[in-house]
């Protein structure tokens, strides 16, 4: 279940891309398949979040049906980009045959990748984008399309008025940046007044619930708030502001959009407390990341960007076919 996937306030999701493309030889492999047993270093951003978790489920299938050794490893938090390009720099010392990377920042991890890839290792990029760096494949939801589903969800619930607060996740991630502007874009073409949008949860669920703590405390007004409804970008940032607005008894009272799925957050949403989920599908990014970087040292072709897709999660369809699929039900 912990599986969880991608949102939007309505469901949509990129079209299936299992089978890379690729030339073969008389013998039906495809071309440069040697037979030979991969090993494959796979990089998310970070290892205590539920979505990584099932990001690593994704490879690890994966892995077990291509006969890859996977190397997973990542930093412990996800603001520690040093530990990150630490990863990379001794993954690519070993001289792994293919790397997959979730990049903390956008232009801090560009340097590392490019030296592994001038040293002839394939790269794959899952998640969240890299500047000027030009890789083997994008992986991802397409998070700016994903956060208007956010915006577009809660201006739904608020009948396209009222005032709206956005706590942002943290500075350089690509992904969540380009979440929020497509919250923004969409809460303000509703007619939403954003009146908070420049505060950062940052990487764990502490210092989100702290962040959140503060940001709210500007918007009390006697046992309420004087905002309608809140968006956040992610799963820290997300499960920080709905446990301040538990410890203020102000769960459910406001309308609330957040990002990514945990246990914590899909009963919030069963209760009333979030609107809405939009979810991502990190195990489907973690397998087709492990297949794709398999069909390329094979000697076959991938796709340069694949969408896998958004779906929004709310109590009506909770029990639905389509989110049970999807939270691995």
């Amino acid at each position: 279940m912990l599986a969880l996937s991608i949102i939007g306030c309505s469901s949509g999701g990129a079209t299936d891309n299992n089978a890379a493309s690729s030339s073969t030889t008389g013998s039906g492999k495809p071309a440069g398949d040697t037979g030979k047993k991969y090993t494959i270093g796979f990089i998310p951003k970070g290892s205590t979040h539920e979505f990584w978790k099932a990001m690593q489920a994704g490879a690890d299938e994966a892995a077990k049906a291509n006969n890859v050794d996977l190397l997973w490893k990542g930093p412990e938090k996800e603001d520690d980009k040093n530990a990150q390009i630490k990863v990379v720099e001794d993954f690519t010392s070993q001289k792994v045959d293919g790397l997959v990377l979730a990049p903390l920042d956008e232009e801090a991890l560009r340097t590392p990748t490019k030296e592994a890839i001038d040293k002839g290792i394939p790269v794959i990029i899952v998640d969240s984008g890299l500047k000027d760096v030009k890789t083997e494949s994008f992986i991802a939801t397409d998070n700016e399309v994903g956060g208007k589903k956010g915006g577009e969800c809660l201006a739904k619930a608020l009948n396209n008025k009222g005032k709206v607060i956005m706590l942002r996740y943290a500075e350089g991630s690509a992904s969540t940046e380009a979440r929020e502007k497509g919250f923004l874009e969409a809460a303000k073409a509703a007619g939403l007044e954003v009146v908070s949008d420049e505060r950062h949860g940052g990487a764990t669920r502490e210092s989100a619930q702290t962040e959140s703590e503060n940001l709210l405390a500007r918007f009390k007004q006697g046992d309420g708030l004087s905002i309608q409804g809140i968006f956040c970008p992610n799963e820290s940032t997300t499960f920080g502001m709905l446990k301040a607005l538990q410890n203020l008894k102000l769960a459910g009272k406001v309308k609330f959009v957040g990002f990514d799925s945990s246990k914590e957050l899909l009963e919030a949403v069963t209760n009333g407390e979030i609107e809405g989920l939009v979810l991502q599908n990190p195990r489907r990014m973690g397998k087709e990341a492990v297949e794709k970087m398999v069909a390329k040292l094979k000697g076959g072709t991938i796709e340069p960007r694949i969408d896998t897709g958004a779906t929004l999660v709310q109590k009506s369809n909770m029990d639905t076919d389509e989110v049970k699929k999807l939270l691995g039900k």
